[in-house]
């Protein structure tokens, strides 16, 4: 089932990612993603779907020739003109994958008008053909939260038989809670024959908001593979954030078995940033982890906790994702100990009258700009009545 200690990182920024409106990248673009991607150390990139048009099989056929160390995956339905259209674009990879897709929910398969029968015929047939093609072959369980678990069961020991090397077990529109996915990556470990030979994968989707707790739960359930995008870009809501996966995991890997990603984590906000900047797609001020208020504290408490021991608000370093320092924003909930330890910051030691001056001029200076620069605290300070002593 994979290292027990690691989880692989299969970004699917290029493919899912690109799926969000407005998001789309150029070729070169992507290569640029590929590279920062090849930086950033993930397992696998799924740099696209080349069946769906010619200039997408160009894409992925321009990152599986460019980028080494890193797995390249190609997008592919369960019908054997999208598998040969991946593996014309693949072929040259160092380390190629098929991903096959199929939908295994009653809902999904009535759209399809196939019965589950004609799905694990499909599932067998093309899986088959795709593992005699690529050594690598990837099995998605389209919609596997809304499916009957003991169907599920059968499609995964379809595939083992079929030569799957790793089982992807979706929640394609958002729909499960964490405790019920745990609980189904445990349900296909304890029933399924032959689970023990390949690798079990999470891909969510954030449409309640929980596509990171769910896919953190999988890996307490025992997958071993993880599919995230860079800032959680992706098809309607998102998908699960890889930074905030990655992060989860280090920082707290006693809830998590101490498994860990190879992520090269200072990498992290490069990687957003040029993301960001490709797609147009702004990253939100407050988003977790590379977000520019992630380690911007204004309250005072937090400034005045923060001036005396670093890590007591924060349970990472700003460093340890790629930002040079934290920033410290002054706004109205700073509070007296903020300003006092920013102006120590600034060379400037007060006494506790000249302090209660300027903090009186600080308040009045706010309620009209809401945020005040440092040119401003300077300003207050040296307009005081008294000079303050400099450090």
């Amino acid at each position: 089932m994979g290292d027990p200690a690691g989880v692989k990182i299969f970004d699917t920024t290029l493919r899912d990612g690109e799926q969000s409106p407005g998001a789309t990248m150029t070729n070169e673009e992507k290569l640029l993603v590929a590279d920062q991607l090849a930086r950033l150390n993930v397992d696998i990139i799924e740099a696209g779907f080349p069946a769906a048009s010619y200039n997408d099989l160009l894409a992925v056929k321009e990152v599986a020739r460019r980028v080494r160390g890193v797995a390249v995956a190609g997008l592919a339905r369960a019908h054997i003109s999208d598998i040969d259209a991946a593996w014309e674009a693949l072929r040259e990879a160092e380390q190629p994958v098929i991903h096959v897709f199929l939908a295994t929910s009653e809902s999904y398969l009535h759209k399809l008008k196939i019965s589950r029968e004609e799905a694990l015929q499909r599932i067998k047939t093309t899986v088959a053909y795709a593992r005699k093609l690529c050594p690598t072959v990837e099995f998605s369980a389209e919609d596997a939260t809304r499916s009957d678990w003991d169907y599920l069961c059968r499609v995964c020991e379809t595939l083992i038989k079929a030569g799957v090397t790793t089982i992807n077990v979706p929640d394609t529109v958002g729909y499960t809670l964490p405790q019920e996915y745990e609980t189904l990556f445990r349900y296909l470990c304890e029933h399924v024959s032959g689970i023990e030979r390949v690798s079990l994968s999470a891909h969510c989707h954030d449409d309640l908001g929980m596509a990171t707790a769910n896919t953190l739960a999988a890996i307490r359930g025992g997958a071993r593979q993880v599919e995230v995008t860079i800032n959680g870009l992706g098809e309607r809501a998102g998908n699960a954030a890889m930074e905030e996966v990655v992060m989860a995991l280090r920082t707290r890997p006693e809830a998590f078995g101490n498994v860990d990603t190879r992520i090269n984590a200072q990498e992290l906000l490069a990687t957003s940033q040029l993301v960001s900047r490709l797609t147009g797609m702004l990253v939100q001020p407050n988003k977790a982890v590379i977000g520019a208020n992630a380690f911007t504290p204004e309250t005072g408490v937090s400034l005045d906790g923060k001036a005396k021991n670093r890590l007591s608000y924060q349970m990472m370093t700003p460093q340890s994702v790629g930002w040079t320092e934290t920033k410290w924003l002054l706004g109205k909930h700073s509070g007296r100990h903020g300003l006092d330890a920013r102006l120590r910051k600034l060379g400037h030691r007060l006494s506790a009258e000249q302090l209660k001056v300027a903090y009186k001029r600080f308040i009045l200076l706010v309620d009209q700009k809401k945020q005040v620069t440092d040119a401003d605290l300077i300003y207050i300070v040296e307009s005081s009545q008294e000079t303050p002593a400099a450090v």
